[in-house]
């Protein structure tokens, strides 16, 4: 299966054969358009010359990743304070699934524990867990038992809460409304 993010058909191919390059935009998704997010693994990959590996990442000099995070255009609006969680993410797959992020989804017995392995990766917690579980759900295939229940509402069948729901300009477009939503509805709040 290969996502349809907005995003370059390369950079989709990358997200959807690589879960190292999944996790990490996941990561890099705050604070910036979901397009830059989901396209930086891709940009990182091309400044590298090559696909990096968990372990490539976590051995990395910490202020070579910042600056290729830094050079124009930056990969994050952020970009040493994200080289830094980066690296990290890379540190946990290598220490606790061999540097291979596959296993933090395949090797999970369930849902709920995949929920909670998601939520203890930097930068995560439980909301962005959430996502993560129903864009491999949903688009992916992965899909251990409990998925959709650990995914919570992002889980629903149907919905338009997320990433996880974008498979087309429609479904984007229907993901950015309720977005737009949901934050005029905070702002209404006393």
């Amino acid at each position: 299966m290969t996502l349809s993010l907005p995003i370059s058909d390369a950079a989709n191919d990358l997200l959807s054969r690589s879960p190292f390059a999944l996790l990490t935009a996941m990561l890099l998704d705050q604070q910036v358009p979901l397009e830059k997010a989901f396209s930086s693994p891709y940009e990182l990959a091309q400044r590298l010359g090559h696909e990096p590996t968990p372990d490539e990442i976590a051995g990395y000099d910490p202020d070579a990743l910042a600056a290729l995070f830094s050079e124009r255009p930056a990969l994050h609006r952020f970009p040493k304070a994200m080289a830094a969680r980066v690296q990290e993410l890379a540190r946990q797959i290598v220490e606790r699934y061999d540097g291979d992020a596959s296993q933090v989804w395949t090797t999970a017995a369930d849902g709920a524990e995949l929920a909670a392995r998601l939520a203890m990766l930097p930068g995560f917690g439980a909301y962005k867990a959430q996502i993560t579980m129903a864009l491999l759900g949903k688009q992916l295939g992965v899909r251990p038992d409990g998925w959709r229940e650990a995914a919570g509402r992002f889980g629903e069948e149907g919905s338009h809460y997320s990433v996880a729901d974008i498979t087309d300009g429609a479904s984007l477009a229907a993901v950015r409304e309720h977005k737009k939503q949901a934050k005029a509805a905070a702002k209404a709040q006393p």
